[in-house]
């Protein structure tokens, strides 16, 4: 028996010991992540270099300090990706920085929404004006990616390789009929009969309005893309339409025939010719940029400059609370408004939007932050790829509000969703559950059984009222009446290009335009800005994504391009109170 104690305490005394190991072998591999993930790469950009984008993940606002964002768990190897403002800062200074020569963008199937690629676009557009070049090249390039490669001087596609150009497709999954399998009645009640968000869990297909709006808005930012294709490639709207309606490029052969490449060649070939561009013989010595080490080049306004404008992103869900890395807290939105109002060096403010919506009162509790943080000081909205429902109800109030023309907005409606589960609880799973009430409604909404009729007209009316404040809110920020609100409302969605002629914007342009406006109304010729909400530094960022979101990246590896799917569903069956918020198609391309 005390041999048996012997060898016990000796294994407990090995597994303590190792675990103890393991955990200082953990804390040296985050910690190595951590300083990986701080690194600044100061070096000076030697003469005769090449700014190279690579731009095939789903490019942020702007970059995160979280290590374990791009994080592989099963190759344990890290990529920082950049943000939208950095990939910005990068073309700038590749522009003016004397030592860059011309951009390569090294290119294949793109995940980033057109709004997103229209800002980087227009940036390439303007580079082009210091008569540097650009050349293009890829494997495979679809709408997407073709959208940049289209303003390059050169633009090159393997042999093996294809463009694919064959028009714009919209998809969403219409689920009732998974629900009514599994005993589940998702009850909708909302106001706006264009409201779309939680039509796909109530039917098995897509409605009239629906329909009306989509082909509307998804056909909006078709024509907007035929026309920029077109311009850049010198062909008539007409010509590129039937390459993609007759799919006349089957082949990078078919591409070049029409003009819409330069050529088809091997890497190596595109190789030798970037070789040449910058005087060298080797590809070898051809030194390229990385996007962060060009955008920490570029010549930043000095701190002796007291004056400030402060951009507060407003990314994600609109939730009550601080929020997360995918979600917007009315919490944090609000603290950096009130940051940015008592802060006498900020002139200005500049929200930049990109949000669907969410949660109705942390909206009109963000709305109202605005509003007294524009009493003091101009407020400017940008709008990124999304700004709809809760994410224009944010917006209403500002000065003026600026959107691409594919930026998605509107959505000016109010929802509720309850789940009646009686049918999975009593069926399905056997179980019976009695209830004791006091009060007629004590137990309205639970998932026990579906709303009665009286219950259904309770919680109209509470959407209709909301719908008629959003509406009256509308209208005061827009100067319009709630009756013209009213007319463009009704849920219904709209492009960037089709919001500008109603009203519900000012001006076409990304972040950098909505910034000059806001430096124009505080009459302010230098200046710096003020990122807000402030990023955690990478260790806090690390203690933050245990758990709960270490899994989400994970499972967003797993999924990859069906990551979107899972977590619209996921979202949709977790919306609580009254929701001010607009539901994406699954996928546009």
């Amino acid at each position: 028996m005390k041999q048996f104690f012997k060898f016990m305490l000796a294994s407990m005394l090995g597994v303590i010991i190792s675990s103890i190991i393991l955990v200082f072998v953990a804390i040296g591999m985050v910690g190595a992540i951590v300083a990986s993930a701080g690194k600044e790469d100061k070096k000076e950009i030697e003469a005769n270099s090449i700014l190279q984008l690579k731009l095939d993940y789903v490019i942020p606002e702007r970059s995160s300090n979280n290590p374990f964002e791009q994080f592989n768990f099963a190759t344990l190897e890290s990529t920082k990706s950049s943000g939208l403002t950095e990939v910005i800062k990068a073309i700038k200074a590749a522009k003016t920085n004397e030592n860059i020569k011309g951009i390569f963008l090294h290119l294949s199937i793109s995940p980033n929404d057109y709004a997103t690629l229209e800002s980087i676009r227009n940036e390439l557009i303007d580079f082009k004006k210091s008569k540097k070049f650009i050349i293009a090249y890829g494997e495979v390039m679809e709408e997407h990616s073709y959208y940049l490669a289209s303003v390059a001087d050169e633009i090159y596609i393997n042999p093996a390789g294809e463009l694919l150009i064959d028009g714009f497709s919209s998809s969403t999954p219409y689920l009732k009929g998974m629900f009514d399998k599994i005993g589940i009645e998702p009850q909708l009640i909302r106001h706006g009969k264009y409201k779309s968000a939680g039509e796909p869990l109530i039917s098995n297909k897509m409605s009239a309005e629906n329909r009306q709006q989509i082909e509307a808005y998804v056909g909006s930012m078709y024509n907007n893309y035929l026309a920029a294709i077109a311009a850049s490639r010198k062909k008539s709207v007409a010509e590129v339409q039937a390459m993609a309606d007759d799919l006349l490029i089957q082949t990078p052969e078919d591409a070049k025939r029409l003009g819409m490449i330069t050529g088809v060649l091997f890497e190596d070939e595109v190789q030798q010719i970037l070789t040449k561009k910058v005087g060298k013989t080797k590809f070898e010595d051809v030194k390229f940029v990385s996007t962060k080490a060009a955008a920490d080049a570029l010549k930043e306004t000095p701190f002796s400059v007291k004056e400030k404008i402060a951009v507060i992103y407003c990314v994600g869900d609109i939730v009550s609370g601080k929020g997360d890395q995918e979600t917007m807290g009315s919490e944090s939105i609000v603290a950096s408004l009130r940051k940015a109002k008592n802060d006498s060096n900020v002139k200005a403010v500049v929200l930049r939007i990109n949000s669907p919506g969410g949660s109705a009162l942390a909206s009109d509790v963000i709305w109202r932050e605005v509003i007294l943080t524009k009493k003091v000081k101009p407020v400017v909205v940008s709008m990124g790829a999304v700004a709809a429902s809760g994410g224009y109800y944010i917006a209403a109030p500002a000065d003026v509000i600026v959107a691409q023309p594919n930026t998605v907005t509107g959505s000016i409606g109010v929802f509720a969703l309850l789940l009646n589960a009686e049918k999975l609880i009593k069926d399905k799973l056997g179980v019976n559950i009695e209830t004791v009430n006091f009060g007629k409604y004590a137990d309205m909404g639970t998932p026990t059984r579906p709303l009665t009729a009286s219950e259904q007209a309770i919680m109209q009316k509470f959407i209709d009222r909301i719908y008629n404040d959003f509406i009256s809110k509308v209208a005061e920020g827009r100067k319009l009446t709630t009756a013209q609100v009213d007319e463009i409302a009704q849920g219904r969605v709209w492009s960037g290009t089709e919001a500008k002629k109603i009203g519900l914007i000012d001006e076409f342009g990304g972040l950098d335009k909505a910034i000059e406006i806001a430096a124009q109304k505080a009459k302010l010729k230098e200046y710096r800005t003020l990122q807000l909400p402030e990023q955690k530094d990478a260790f806090e960022e690390l203690l933050k994504n245990m758990g709960d979101n270490a899994q989400a990246i994970m499972t967003k590896q797993y999924l990859g391009e069906q990551y979107e799917w899972y977590n619209n569903l996921k979202k949709a069956v977790q919306y609580e109170g009254i929701q001010m918020r607009f539901t994406l198609p699954a996928n546009i391309d």
